[in-house]
């Protein structure tokens, strides 16, 4: 039988990276949960023979990456709203709209510490892209370039050859180019200017003012909503989306700092107004840049926010900031 002790001790460090892996794989917090707990179950009943001839990162990489690529055979891909059509001038009557069942790209809980480790490569906009790939392409792609394992281990992993490798992460990488923002080029959330760009964006947010959330939008400002398969670029579109449909009088939301956040990115509850309080309405992604905030993600899906440590609810007379 395993040493649950020693097992624990050898393994327990590596489960942050391990459930950030499993997420650039499935691009769902939950499903990656599942998939980390199934490749520690897996993990611990073989650890009395595993000999050491690869190290236990390069081990535990193995067996999550096969757990992952399982799951993508009976789950497919997920989906952001920018993947499934162009985007829309406005909200119209009839705008287009995902079925119920839609897989869709969720946030991870993860401090900027974590996604910096990591070469910022835990960000939605690189794990949405990472969904483009088929599933072995993203499983070297992410292993060579995330984990920069070398390429006879990622062989060894995959079952495959060296050579097989190197052409898959060719391609991927050609992929990427096309499909993520270069990682290297995001701006750090902690920085005083970005700082002072998301206080600004949440003021406008809270008193409903179209034109302070201009002075903070980039020209190229993307907003995606999930559930809602609509989605708008460009800070025009943008604007009169929500000057026209969200921001309709001052006071209607109130945000509050998540942390640790989403993806490691800036991340705010946003509560609907009550007289007994404020209801969870949604969780915001931002994606800031030093030319202005460049991604809204509005996950319309107030069941995120238990996994964040957010309240579902706010009680009346509280400070709502708090």
């Amino acid at each position: 039988m395993a040493d649950g002790t020693g097992f624990a001790a050898a393994a327990g460090p590596l489960r942050r990276e391990i459930l950030a892996h499993c997420y650039r794989m499935l691009g769902s917090a939950a499903d990656a949960e599942a998939a980390v707990q199934e490749a520690f179950l897996r993990a611990w009943r073989g650890f009395d023979r595993f000999e050491g001839r690869s190290s236990m990162r390069t081990w535990l990489h193995q067996i999550a990456t096969n757990v992952c690529l399982r799951f993508l055979e009976q789950r497919g891909r997920r989906f952001l709203p920018a993947t499934l059509g162009d985007p829309e001038p406005d909200w119209l009557p009839g705008a287009r709209s995902a079925p119920a069942e839609t897989p869709w790209v969720g946030p991870l809980p993860m401090d900027p510490a974590e996604a910096a480790g990591a070469r910022q490569r835990v960000r939605l906009a690189f794990v949405a892209a990472l969904q483009h790939l088929p599933a072995r392409q993203r499983a070297v792609l992410i292993l060579r370039d995330v984990a920069e394992l070398p390429a006879d281990e990622v062989a060894g992993i995959l079952g495959t050859t060296t050579v097989a490798v190197n052409s898959a992460l060719l391609r991927a990488r050609e992929r990427m180019s096309r499909e993520a923002p270069d990682p290297d080029e995001m701006s750090e959330p902690g920085g005083p200017e970005i700082q002072k760009q998301l206080l600004r964006y949440v003021e406008a947010f809270e008193q409903a003012d179209i034109a302070a959330l201009a002075a903070v939008l980039r020209e190229d400002v993307t907003l995606e909503m999930p559930p809602h398969a609509t989605w708008f670029a460009g800070r025009t579109p943008v604007l009169g989306f929500l000057g026209r449909h969200v921001l309709r009088e001052p006071g209607r939301f109130v945000m509050r700092t998540v942390t640790p956040p989403a993806n490691g990115q800036p991340t705010f509850a946003m509560y609907l107004r009550a007289p007994d309080g404020g209801e969870a309405h949604a969780l915001q992604v931002l994606e800031p840049d030093r030319g202005g905030i460049r991604h809204i993600h509005i996950f319309l899906q107030p069941e995120l926010f238990p996994m964040f440590g957010q309240p579902v609810s706010l009680p009346a007379g509280r400070d709502p900031h708090s």
